[in-house]
């Protein structure tokens, strides 16, 4: 149920060392072929981690043998020695599987500004790399976890391929891309160009969509590699489709999860001009900490969504506007109309409607409430 459901894929998690608790802090995920396809996609952030800066360049000819990743340690605004670090932490993967260091992926998460340390991370990859197998899948999204309460996996088997993924991510959970660490694998048998073109189409509309908190990450990055050990070739419609649901379902465990939450709200909107209108609607609310705080109170404050939607550049009339909260249309056409004492918002799953009446185009974002523990959480940080 993991990186190591396709064919072609081991892993291996196990505590290097990173982490003063002990608990398990790095990962390897190795792709034996016999194709080493991959795509990848970054944080939008200009403020970004060396292993971003590093990942860049090696994603750039397609071809991924394998990805390392360490929670523990952001390895962000570590100045020239946390970037030898990256390098080293690559060549150290490079020298234990005999593959190129340019040909290895490197993800670190944790607090930004401490520095890593590289005798530790290298052990830790000789390490890891005598544990791999192909039920490692488990142990490594355990590794990668920082904030997260619960390892975050998901797999598909269709057509005789395979996906598999494996997630990170509680806290500063906002779009640019990508919104955490994933990482996906399949054995399907496509090219560097086709895995690029179902990775944007598939995160567009889920990753992207995950507006938890609205702080954006310097360390984000979802990537995905292919064997092609199946042998079958997938219509790319198909396996993006596949691909989409996957996404779809390891971002809806990051909400899931999110640092403190006691809501997982999704917020639709519906009847909008162009599907962009409709996204920036729907963030404008997800990002209104007025909104979350009263869905946080079991309070089904609809003039707080008016209020924010009214702040886009989306075309719509606000006196035109329908709003319903948990199947309870709350606001019609910019006034009252069902009693808000209706809405029940004590399930977990909370539901906002935004009907804006202008056009055929929609988006659902998804988010949480604004918690006391999400406050306490994030005033003490430890990765």
């Amino acid at each position: 149920m993991s990186v190591t459901t396709p064919l072609g894929f081991d892993a291996a998690g196990i505590a290097a060392g990173i982490k003063a608790s002990g608990a398990p802090d790095l990962a390897l995920v190795v792709n034996r072929g016999p194709s080493q396809a991959a795509a990848a996609v970054f944080t939008s952030n200009r403020a970004q981690a060396n292993p971003i800066i590093w990942s860049k360049e090696v994603i750039k000819d397609g071809t991924v043998s394998a990805i390392v990743l360490n929670s523990g340690g952001a390895n962000c605004f570590t100045g020239s020695a946390g970037f030898q670090v990256t390098h080293r932490t690559a060549e150290a993967v490079a020298a234990a599987l005999d593959v190129s260091a340019g040909d290895v992926l490197v993800c670190s998460t944790g607090l930004i500004g401490d520095q890593l340390d590289g005798d530790v991370l290298a052990a830790g990859v000789a390490a890891a790399a005598t544990a791999l197998g192909a039920d490692g899948g488990d142990d490594a999204a355990r590794a990668i976890m920082t904030t997260d309460s619960v390892p975050k996996t998901a797999s598909i088997s269709q057509g005789g391929w395979s996906i598999g993924g494996i997630a990170k991510g509680a806290g500063m959970l906002a779009p640019g891309l990508a919104t955490m660490l994933v990482v996906i694998t399949t054995d399907a048998l496509l090219d560097a160009a086709a895995l690029d073109t179902a990775l944007r189409a598939s995160t567009r509309v889920t990753f992207d969509r995950l507006d938890s908190d609205g702080c954006m990450s310097t360390n984000d990055q979802v990537s995905l590699l292919a064997s092609g050990a199946s042998g079958v070739t997938p219509d790319l419609a198909e396996f993006t489709a596949a691909l989409t649901v996957l996404c779809r379902e390891l971002a809806l465990k990051l909400q899931a999860d999110a640092e403190g939450a006691s809501h997982n709200i999704a917020i639709e909107v519906v009847g909008a001009q162009s599907e962009d209108d409709a996204v920036e609607v729907g963030r404008s609310v997800a990002r209104n900490n007025l909104f979350k705080a009263a869905v946080f109170g079991n309070d089904p404050n609809w003039g707080r969504v008016l209020a924010a939607i009214g702040t886009t550049q989306a075309a719509f009339d606000p006196y035109i506007v329908d709003v319903s909260m948990n199947g309870v249309r709350v606001c019609h056409a910019g006034e009252p109309d069902q009693p808000r004492e209706l809405v029940d918002l004590s399930p977990r799953d909370t539901h906002v409607l935004i009907e804006l009446h202008v056009g055929a185009a929609s988006a659902t974002i998804f988010t949480n409430d604004l918690t006391h523990d999400y406050v306490h959480e994030n005033s003490a940080y430890a990765s």
